[in-house]
């Protein structure tokens, strides 16, 4: 009998090794990415996959802030739909099956304090009169130490709003794609509609919210190295492997893990599974052994 695993792919499935993120590096890293999921597709597992979205809503970002005084500039959340459906085709052909992409969007708080406090980079450096221009459309902008960048809001993910359309989509027997980018963020106001919001979601937090929602026993953190690391950058630095969410709670609140890389996926593990559940980080390549627990940092709650 087969896992319900899903599966949050990194950015190295979506560019070339150095990062780059042209049509066709992106196409040839989704084509090599996809043949590790139909390889568990095969042994019988049920997929769903979320996606990173970083390089390429820079790509639409860039975009958008040359052609400003041209073409006015699309909010961000539809840079994140339009990266979802993207990204979503390209994984569609390259499965070339029973397989389906669901644009979706993720409820935030429009309370959440990240709201009030920016801090999220995105996009290029620029200088700062450039900021200074872009900043007339209601972008708020930061002086780093590479020049100026445009920051905005990271809120928690509350809610997957079309995690049903996903599950019913399962199954049917479709893998589906889903969430992309963390999902297109929305609030909801008083009188109940929705509405977009400038914000970007860490991918890896909605990845714990969908799984949960869509009922996957096993969530999957692919990245571009084997696994966590405790002590890492030091001389004690060494490899993390089974450990309970207990153990791993503590060394994620001692500083072990940077918050701007693995400190996600390891918050993103660790809320999945003290709900229930296991959850492995681990390389793109390790996601088949990863489902058995044999191989990456493998997290269980006892």
């Amino acid at each position: 009998m087969g896992e319900r695993v899903l599966i949050a792919l990194g950015g190295n499935a979506m560019t070339a090794p150095d990062g780059s993120a042209s049509p066709d590096d992106q196409r040839r890293a989704v084509e090599g990415a996809m043949r590790h999921v139909t390889a568990l597709i095969a042994a019988g597992h049920q997929v769903t996959l979320t996606h990173g979205n970083g390089p390429q809503v820079g790509n639409l970002i860039l975009k958008n802030q040359l052609a400003a005084d041209v073409v006015p500039p699309v909010p961000l959340d539809w840079c994140g739909a339009q990266t979802q459906a993207t990204i979503g085709t390209l994984v569609l052909n390259a499965l070339d099956g029973r397989a389906a992409a669901v644009v979706t969007r993720t409820l935030v708080d429009p309370g959440d304090p990240a709201f009030l406090d920016p801090v999220k980079p995105i996009g290029r450096y620029f200088t700062e009169a450039e900021a200074r221009r872009l900043e007339r459309f209601g972008q708020t902008w930061r002086r780093f130490d590479r020049g100026w960048r445009r920051v905005v809001a990271s809120p928690e993910p509350l809610e997957i709003l079309d995690a049903p359309a996903v599950a019913a989509l399962a199954a049917a027997g479709f893998t589906v794609v889903a969430a992309g980018g963390g999902g297109v963020p929305v609030v909801r106001d008083a009188a109940g509609r929705l509405t977009g919001v400038e914000a970007v979601i860490d991918k890896d937090l909605a990845a714990a919210v969908l799984a949960r929602a869509v009922g996957a026993t096993v969530l999957v953190i692919a990245t571009d190295v084997p696994g966590a690391v405790v002590g890492f950058g030091t001389a004690r630095a060494r490899p993390l492997g089974p450990v309970t969410a207990a153990e791993l709670r503590v060394l994620h609140a001692a500083g072990h893990f940077a918050g701007g890389s693995m400190g996600p996926k390891v918050e993103a593990a660790l809320r999945f599974v003290e709900g229930g559940g296991r959850a492995v980080i681990t390389s793109l390549e390790g996601i088949g052994a990863a489902v058995g627990g044999q191989t990456g940092t493998v997290v269980r709650k006892e």
